[in-house]
């Protein structure tokens, strides 16, 4: 605990973008499109600043854990708000901020004529508040509101256009899929609190000895490890690893500056932090970092693959963020934390400049999507063609640009571990380093080079067809207004340069005690005595074989889109199997509306059906009400109204009584 930083300071990190989404959200109206868009993109302003210089007070030694509310107590367990400020928080809390305030200016341009503008600004002000809570927390209680928080606004962002029956479907598609990983997440940190009786970081962590050498009760699973992998199956859900992933692509149904703000620093990459700062339990179970470590190899290959095949350009970036988280995850399972939230910052950076990249080509488009009617775009576009080939420059791991100094610590770090599993993330590591440069490239040359092909018939996948989609015949892209293209200039100056600034830090115990790495895990020590300097490394890539696979990457996407377009399509001719098993995303989709969507509708069904139209309808509402029609009908036909029948009857009584009488004292004597 320490007072060097400022209580009021950091209250005001989060609650300024809060008050700016309050204000918009509630006002709107009243203050018109330029009142909200001010005061949201002032309350994110304010917040970069006062992260800034919290930030600088990190460097500086300063260090701030403290519960700044108590809202319940039972027992002796504490239900607290706090903050916990680190190198690993203050870094997040800059990220975050930078790329928020980015996203908000550009909204501005890109959203100028939707109805919903001051809606819209208030949701993007609510998630950078949601994503500041989930950084800065000190306990798991704030962890998982943060978590849910930027759930919840999430499913509102990618259904913001609602009116739009795929909108609707993919943000519920996200919403359900995010449950099945919280549902994990929720039980891991029930079994820590159960075994802890806290929900406190530093009084979770003190007890991390003694979690590992316990058993879940009734079983003999460790209960360290059991609640390590529930942790992670929350990150699954949260950062898009398979087969949680299904929801990101989807996503994209959302208007493209959520594109940008939940997939480049924000909503995805909680996951990545989560475990990071969880470091001193995961260190602790060799089971769980194996987990960790397949699932992100998986994701970083086979997500790549699929890459190569869209034609949305929107979703190929959606898939290059997938293989990317695929590849922080790798880090996190082979112990590289530091390198991991290395590659999550220059992700940020570059990932947010390719979303908001594709969102200026789709205005100069006309709001077409598709890459195979664009093409010499370069010519109309050169803002956003620059710093769309610096982004994709960094996203390929380009020596001295951004995205080569994390991810070409991320495959050293795979190298140099002994993780069960780290062959197969090797290879699927560095085989990524293709895959990203041919579907990186492949896009960047379909959209800005070769022959022109809008303006006339073309491809239109697009479910909207309300809505003219492309340029009509003699219209011509344009370069976007400056409010969209100077986010991207921007971006592009981190994206090319932020690697070789910072990698220094991350060799240097930049992170300091908010990362714990075991002794037995090698892997960091590794790359920190391989490093000899950011110009060094950068030079020594020339004959490493990732930059030669991405080369090969980028020379193949040109010839196969700019020199001979026939190869493509032979290819997925001959090899149609393999091209329809990419193109229905290895019918992950198809499995899961059959047997959970097609289950649950059946089960759903059958409940209606046999539960309540029959048992509750039929037998408990109907049936009693049946049953006394059918006993008042029985009655009924004693009711002739003569009166000499009821004579009778009343004679047949007493006589049948009488019987009965005499028979009983018969017995008894």
């Amino acid at each position: 605990m320490g007072d060097e930083i400022n209580r009021n300071l950091l209250l005001l990190i989060p609650l300024a973008p809060l008050a700016g989404a309050l204000i918009a959200g509630l006002f709107g109206h009243a203050i018109g499109r330029i009142g909200a868009h001010s005061v949201t993109i002032a309350g994110v302003v304010v917040a970069l600043i006062a992260s800034v210089i919290v930030w600088n007070d990190v460097q500086a030694g300063a260090h701030f854990n403290d519960v700044i509310y108590r809202w319940a107590t039972v027992g002796s367990l504490h239900f607290d708000v706090g903050f916990l400020i680190d190198p690993l928080t203050a870094t997040m809390m800059v990220v975050v901020t930078f790329v928020s305030l980015m996203v908000h200016i550009y909204t501005i341009g890109y959203m100028a004529d939707d109805p919903g503008y001051q809606r819209f600004f208030a949701y993007i002000a609510l998630f950078t508040f949601s994503m500041l809570m989930l950084v800065m927390a000190n306990n798991m209680l704030q962890l998982f509101f943060g978590w849910e928080a930027v759930g919840l606004v999430s499913y509102l962002l990618i259904g913001f256009w609602y009116t739009r029956p795929t909108a609707i479907y993919a943000n519920l598609k996200a919403f359900l899929v995010n449950r099945v990983g919280d549902f994990g997440f929720i039980l891991g940190i029930g079994l820590l609190l159960s075994a802890t009786g806290s929900l406190d970081y530093a009084q979770t962590f003190t007890h991390a000895s003694d979690l590992a050498a316990m058993s879940v009760p009734g079983t003999d699973w460790n209960l360290l490890t059991a609640a390590c992998i529930c942790l992670f199956i929350g990150a699954m859900g949260k950062s898009a690893q398979f087969p949680l992933h299904v929801w990101l692509p989807d996503s994209m149904e959302g208007p493209t500056p959520i594109s940008a703000l939940i997939h480049a620093a924000t909503m995805v990459t909680a996951g990545i932090f989560m475990v990071a700062r969880m470091s001193p339990l995961f260190e602790l179970s060799d089971t769980a970092l194996s987990f960790v470590t397949i699932i992100g190899a998986i994701t970083a290959l086979f997500m790549g693959f699929l890459g190569m095949v869209q034609n949305d350009i929107k979703r190929v970036v959606a898939y290059s963020t997938l293989s990317q988280l695929g590849y922080m995850t790798v880090a996190l399972g082979v112990s590289a934390y530091p390198v991991a939230i290395f590659h999550l910052g220059t992700h940020a950076f570059f990932k947010a400049l390719l979303f908001l990249a594709a969102g200026s080509v789709i205005v100069g488009m006309h709001h077409d999507q598709d890459i195979r009617n664009m093409g010499g775009l370069w010519k109309y576009m050169k803002i956003t063609w620059i710093t769309s080939l610096i982004g994709s420059l960094a996203l390929i791991g380009t020596p001295f640009f951004a995205g080569f100094y994390s991810k070409d610590s991320i495959i050293d770090a795979v190298a140099a571990s002994h993780v069960t599993g780290q062959g197969f993330a090797y290879f699927s590591v560095l085989a990524g380093v293709f895959v990203t440069a041919f579907y990186s490239f492949r896009m960047f040359f379909l959209v800005f080079h070769g022959q022109e092909r809008f303006g006339h018939a073309h491809h239109d996948d697009h479910d909207d067809h309300d809505e003219h989609h492309g340029l009509a015949p003699g219209q011509k892209p344009h370069e976007s207004p400056a409010v969209i293209w100077l986010p991207l200039v921007a971006l592009a100056i981190p994206s090319a340069c932020i690697g070789f600034v910072t990698i220094d830090w991350v060799f240097h115990d930049y992170f300091g005690h908010s990362i714990y790495i075991a002794p037995a895990h090698a892997a960091m020590a590794h790359l920190e005595e391989e490093y000899h300097g950011a110009f060094e490394m950068g030079l020594h890539a020339f004959v490493s074989a990732p930059f030669w696979l991405a080369a090969a990457g980028v020379l193949l996407a040109w010839y196969f889109y700019l020199k001979d377009r026939s190869w493509p399509e032979m290819l997925a001719k001959r090899f149609s199997g393999i091209y329809r098993w990419l193109d229905h995303k290895y019918y992950i989709d198809s499995f899961n509306e059959i047997v959970f969507a097609g289950g649950a509708r059946r089960l759903g069904a059958g409940l209606w059906h046999g539960g309540d139209q029959g048992i509750i309808d039929g037998i408990l509402i109907n049936g009693s009400a049946r049953l006394v029609g059918w006993f008042a009908a029985v009655i009924r036909q004693f009711q002739t109204g003569i009166l000499s029948h009821y004579a009778i009857a009343m004679i047949a009584g007493i006589l049948g009584l009488m019987s009965w009488f005499v028979v009983r004292v018969i017995i008894v004597h």
